[in-house]
């Protein structure tokens, strides 16, 4: 099976104040594609160094990281900047949508930085088609904050798939929004996971990492635990059981 992420004894300390923080300590770890990973641990337990490195937002002190093949271990920062267009999706807690901006124009935004050509006819068509994936082609036209949070989220899956990325990075993807919605946000990753989409998620929330395959827990930054995951929940089951419960409560109040 081909390996997106392949790093080994990978090493990344920061000296604050006089002090060195150990962040990551020599983590070696695989996904292979079509792989949906959560990435779990306390604070400080180096699991967002880890998702900034995998994401080549920062590089190691030491070890390897291949990237669909390619050695990124040691690339400056521009290069980076390419590849985090070219084969990374990023999906955040915030969604970082620009305000004023329609959800077809940012979803189309990595396009615009690509060192690919592409014009603006086919940004807007790989735009509406991203959008049509997350279930949002009706809502290209409208803006941030005529979208609800849910909403707001998979514009953000749709601007995080526009560019056709070997690797989904998604940081606590769940964390501002309601136990519902967060489930109508799975079942869309596990949708994308089961047409072939590789997925690198950081959260906290046990009954969120359930969603995915395989759980790597970390802890005083080196890997502690890296298991499948022994009772996979399939979002679209949980999804109607809630609309059951929630007509079961309307009926009897």
């Amino acid at each position: 099976m081909h390996t997106v992420v392949d790093i080994s004894d990978i090493h990344r300390t920061y000296h604050t104040g006089g002090s060195p923080v150990h962040a990551v300590r020599g983590v070696s770890l695989r996904i292979p594609r079509g792989d949906f990973v959560a990435v779990m641990g306390a604070s400080g337990s180096g699991k967002s160094t880890l998702m900034n490195i995998l994401g080549c937002l920062d590089r190691p002190d030491a070890g390897t990281y291949l990237l669909d093949g390619e050695d990124v271990s040691g690339l400056g920062r521009d290069e980076r900047a390419a590849i985090r267009n070219e084969k990374l999706g990023f999906v955040f807690q915030g969604f970082n949508l620009l305000a004023r901006t329609s959800a077809r124009d940012n979803v189309e935004l990595p396009l615009l930085y690509s060192r690919r050509s592409v014009s603006r006819r086919e940004a807007r068509a790989r735009a509406e088609h991203a959008l049509h994936t997350v279930g949002l082609a009706d809502r290209a036209d409208h803006f941030p904050n005529q979208l609800s949070g849910g909403q707001q989220q998979r514009v953000a899956i749709a601007r995080a798939l526009v560019t056709g990325p070997e690797l989904i990075l998604a940081d606590e993807p769940t964390g501002n929004l309601d136990t519902r919605t967060s489930i109508e946000i799975m079942s869309l990753f596990q949708s994308l996971n089961d047409a072939g989409a590789t997925i690198a998620m950081v959260t906290h929330e046990l009954d969120i990492a359930a969603y995915t395959r395989r759980t790597v827990v970390m802890r005083d930054g080196r890997i502690v635990g890296d298991s499948p995951v022994a009772t996979r929940l399939d979002a679209a089951v949980e999804l109607a059981r809630h609309a059951d419960e929630e007509r079961q409560a309307a009926l009897s109040a």
